[in-house]
């Protein structure tokens, strides 16, 4: 068997594991949100103050003594691993966020399940490879198929489980490696079909796309924008504030009950949210029906779009709030919901003000995915995935639309996505430019020469020359009684004086020691040294540790070598 046929075969098993992997997550969370919906029917609206809160425990208490690892944030441990880890993905990771979300999701933390199941169908993926013992290449090529198949399998959408791949965890791969992700996004989306049938997540109520909409879908491209770049800062901000808490209890019991405030004030934020949207896109009696608005919260339909508006605002903190109080959930499903309140409420208020009545089902749905193109940075993934996800592709024009403005909206203030932003500021983000794709998983550390034999700085030429003479480098690095790095004397510069036997006592290496062109550190990266080697055109350069101790050599020849074969592997089978 060919390693090309071995591996189409690994890309279909990984979809397969994926879509079961999926289905177990979807109905485990269908499963245990009907038990506790039925445990707590017709008691007080109080008690959901407190319900989020419990879920988040037991998550948080599963994932501090059970796991002892951070599976928090999916989709950004996906990019981390192939960037910093070779594709490895640790293989508790290939349930564990299954159980921790089911426990989240269920009992009501405001997060998506679209993350965890993307860690899980990649480290699926990643740990199959590591297990045969594949390369690299092929270990990252398996886990973008896992993540293929686990966003395939919980959509029931192929396409976009290639395209999610493609645009977000994937650089540089070629035509002939797209086989193995579509292989694994069809298995897995079967695999759901066959186990829960042909329905698609949010039907009905979409209307024949109508050309007179078009400047309303442009309006709402460029609020997505806006939108999105509300979303992806105030994660961040409000994440980074809480991650300042050192206590994980007071943490939790702060974030719950902040969560159990905001979800009682506006019930769509229990939960995934899927069944408010539904409602919302058959209009104003399945909202009231499906009890989306508070009974407390007055009739008028100016109240009404208060309340979305408020919703939309307000989806972003309900988010960080279950993350950060140690509930385990993604902010795909996040983003998907308020960008479907957002679509809804322009509609609404144009509708409102009398200006034109907008199919508000199409918008919630375009609302989706222009908050996806802005948010993900993924505009692709964004219109097939609303596509596929309302079953059918009536919308296709306006979907184009609106998720090419709000990416460009979002673009001229944010460079990178909600997942990648974070990788990015540590250096790790590997990207589809291939020269620093390679550069970012090189480590300095690999390449560090320690033959260069050291000498104080105290000593004398005698001293000097008995290490030249059983030294085969041409270079002598000096340093001090504290082994701190001084600088570097050439052999070039000895030369003159290394036969004169009579100045071997009277020299000394302070005599002779010169500053380095250039200096690099145990933890620089890899883009900046090839910055110090243009600048400095030296061909070797000296490492010290944090504490500027001296460590060793790096040759910028074996960087070169190991950069042309790591250009390979990324950038052919």
């Amino acid at each position: 068997m060919s390693e090309r046929t071995l591996l189409w075969i690994l890309a279909i098993v990984v979809g397969v594991l994926s879509g079961f992997a999926a289905v177990i997550l979807k109905q485990s969370i269908h499963i245990l949100g009907h038990f506790v919906s039925d445990a707590f029917a017709g008691r007080s609206r109080w008690l959901y103050l407190l319900i989020p809160g419990v879920g988040m425990m037991l998550s948080m208490l599963f994932v501090r003594y059970v796991i002892k690892d951070d599976i928090s944030h999916g989709v950004t441990r996906v990019l981390k691993a192939i960037s910093r880890n070779e594709a490895h993905i640790k293989p508790h990771n290939t349930w564990s966020s299954l159980v921790s979300s089911a426990m989240t999701i269920s009992l009501g933390g405001s997060v998506g399940a679209e993350a965890p199941i993307v860690y899980t169908g990649a480290a699926i993926g990643s740990n199959i490879a590591r297990i045969l013992g594949l390369t690299y290449k092929q270990m990252t090529i398996l886990l973008g198929c896992g993540a293929a198949g686990a966003v395939a399998g919980i959509f029931k959408a192929p396409i976009a489980g290639v395209l999610f791949t493609l645009e977000i965890l994937m650089f540089n791969i070629s035509m002939t490696s797209i086989l193995p992700l579509l292989f694994s996004s069809v298995s897995a989306t079967m695999v759901t079909y066959l186990l829960m049938g042909d329905t698609v997540t949010l039907p009905g109520g979409i209307v024949p796309f109508s050309l007179g909409n078009i400047p309303y879908y442009i309006v709402l491209g460029i609020v997505c924008g806006f939108v999105s770049l509300y979303f992806l800062r105030t994660t961040l901000r409000v994440e980074d504030r809480l991650a300042k808490m050192r206590n994980p209890y007071w943490k939790w019991l702060l974030c719950a009950l902040l969560l159990g405030v905001l979800i009682f004030l506006f019930p769509p934020l229990y939960g995934e949210g899927y069944g408010s949207l539904t409602a919302i896109m058959h209009g104003d009696a399945a909202i009231r029906m499906e009890g989306v608005l508070p009974q407390w919260l007055p009739d008028g339909k100016w109240t009404m779009l208060a309340f979305f508006v408020l919703v939309m605002l307000a989806k972003v903190y309900a988010t960080a709030f279950t993350n950060g109080g140690g509930g385990v959930g993604g902010t795909f499903g996040p983003t998907i919901f308020t960008g479907a309140i957002t679509g809804f409420v322009l509609a609404r208020l144009v509708g409102n003000l009398g200006i034109a009545s907008l199919p508000e089902a199409n918008f919630v749905l375009v609302g989706m995915a222009g908050l996806m193109a802005g948010v993900m940075q993924a505009p692709l993934t964004a219109i097939f995935l609303i596509a596929e996800f309302s079953g059918g592709y009536a919308l296709m024009f306006p979907l184009m639309i609106t998720s090419a403005i709000s990416f460009a909206t979002i673009r001229l203030f944010e460079q990178y996505s909600i997942y990648s932003k974070r990788v990015a500021q540590q250096g790790d983000l590997l990207t589809h430019d291939s020269d620093r794709a390679v550069l970012t998983l090189l480590r300095l550390s690999d390449f560090i020469e320690t033959d260069f034999r050291p000498i104080a700085i105290d000593k004398t030429l005698g001293d000097m020359v008995r290490i030249i003479s059983s030294s085969n480098r041409n270079i002598i690095p000096v340093v001090d009684e504290e082994g701190l790095f001084q600088g570097v004397v050439s052999i070039d510069d000895v030369r003159a004086y290394m036969f004169n036997e009579d100045l071997y006592g009277k020299i000394h290496v302070y005599n002779l020691v010169k500053d380095a062109p250039g200096l690099l550190t145990l933890d620089e990266r890899m883009e900046s040294v090839m910055d110090k080697f243009e600048a400095t055109q030296a061909w070797n350069l000296p490492v010290t540790d944090a504490a500027g101790k001296y460590v060793g050599f790096v040759s910028k020849s074996s960087i070169f070598s190991s950069y042309r074969d790591q250009l390979h592997q990324v950038s052919h089978d």
